[in-house]
């Protein structure tokens, strides 16, 4: 198993090609049959023909696992997967909850312990790992537990889906999931293509403005905390006021805008990620709006057009609630083009295909019923 960290500007395309290359040493085929792949560091490592026992280090490691239907094949989780606490916004762990009972190998964003790992039973044939450089050194990881670490770019469904996809393929080949992987691919695809061909043709000039605050960063934030490329926009071609008439190729990431930018920008709807509730009084976003007498002039402020979304950044992203968000605000902002969906039902149907359960009801119930709902101000109470 050669590697190196020069190599991990290797496009992951690689795999294909190299994934055909049979490596047989030993006496017996079953036995001994291993193959050797190209992971996202462009390292070549050899895992076994035949994978039965996996763990999934990193964010959003175990989600793709989830994806793929392959949570038989878990035999450890990490510290995240154990903790439960008064929010909870991870759709595929709400659908899994038995997750939480299998042996523990290490801390969250990717603080394995070798130790834990090695003494786990059944021992894991392969380590998946995202966000290879946030944690334990995936090389320092595979040396020290003689099990191959096999390295995901997470990417995203925006500017890096390329790499998000490459992601789901690989780790469906490893553990023998591929139709899985292309089904989960394709659900993708035809998703985000509807939602586009559902507002492609609305005239700029008719496309409200809007803009989402509250949006979470390793943790909680207030109004003014956004994401310029804010995914539910981006795919129902929606004008999010930060972004206006300018490229977002490069402003995928939570920003904090000033609140006079907020003033200037005056957008017509806002959409509030529950997220925020974790502040609790005074730092949540709801609250913000509700008390300070800076934002009471917005004109969505005044016309109540305030809505609720799910979070989404939770462990890193979490997929299905990002398209969940965007049927919702494509039904606010264009009702005519959405007349046929009910924003509730499309989430759970979208749930059910990526994690394999209905969970809106309970994930909702975590941020006080208040997804996909227009909020009353007034009446609203925020989570201490």
């Amino acid at each position: 198993m050669s590697s190196g960290r020069s190599f991990r500007s290797v496009p992951a395309f690689f795999v294909a090609a190299v994934f055909s290359l049979l490596v047989f040493t030993g006496s017996t085929r079953a036995e001994s049959t291993v193959v050797n792949i190209i992971d996202a560091w462009g390292r070549q490592v050899s895992v076994p023909a035949e994978v039965n026992h996996v763990i999934c280090s990193g964010p959003g490691c175990l989600r793709y696992l989830v994806y793929l239907q392959g949570v038989d094949l878990v035999v450890g989780v990490d510290d995240m997967e154990k903790s439960r606490s008064q929010f909870d916004a991870r759709p595929y762990f709400l659908a899994h909850p038995k997750l939480q009972n299998k042996p523990l190998f290490g801390e969250f964003r990717g603080h394995d312990n070798p130790e834990l790992i090695v003494n786990l039973e059944p021992r894991p044939d392969v380590i998946f790992k995202t966000y290879g450089e946030m944690g334990y050194d995936p090389e320092e990881l595979q040396a020290k537990t003689g099990i191959p670490v096999v390295v995901l770019n997470y990417g995203n469904l925006t500017y890096r889906r390329k790499e998000m996809y490459e992601a789901i393929s690989l780790m469906g080949r490893v553990a023998g999931r591929s139709d899985r992987a292309r089904e989960v691919i394709g659900f993708f695809d035809r998703t985000i293509e509807d939602l586009r061909q559902r507002t492609a043709t609305v005239p700029v000039e008719k496309r409200p403005t809007c803009y989402v605050g509250g949006i979470a960063h390793k943790g909680p934030h207030g109004f003014p905390s956004t994401e310029p490329s804010y995914p539910p926009f981006v795919f129902t071609n929606a004008r999010h006021v930060v972004l206006d008439g300018k490229k977002g190729e490069n402003r995928l990431q939570q920003v904090t805008v000033s609140r006079e930018k907020i003033l200037e920008w005056d957008p017509e709807y806002i959409f509030v990620d529950l997220s925020t509730l974790q502040a609790g009084k005074e730092a949540g976003a709801l609250d913000q709006l509700k008390n300070e007498t800076y934002y009471q002039v917005l004109s969505a402020v005044r016309e109540g057009k305030v809505y609720g979304v799910l979070p989404f950044n939770w462990y890193t992203t979490n997929y299905g609630s990002v398209l969940a968000n965007a049927y919702f605000v494509g039904k606010v902002l264009y009702p005519e083009r959405f007349e046929d969906v009910d924003a509730v039902g499309k989430a759970d149907e979208i749930y059910e295909f990526l994690v394999g359960g209905r969970v809106f009801e309970e994930l909702n119930g975590f941020f006080e019923n208040l997804a996909f709902t227009r909020i009353d101000l007034d009446t609203c109470n925020e989570s201490n």
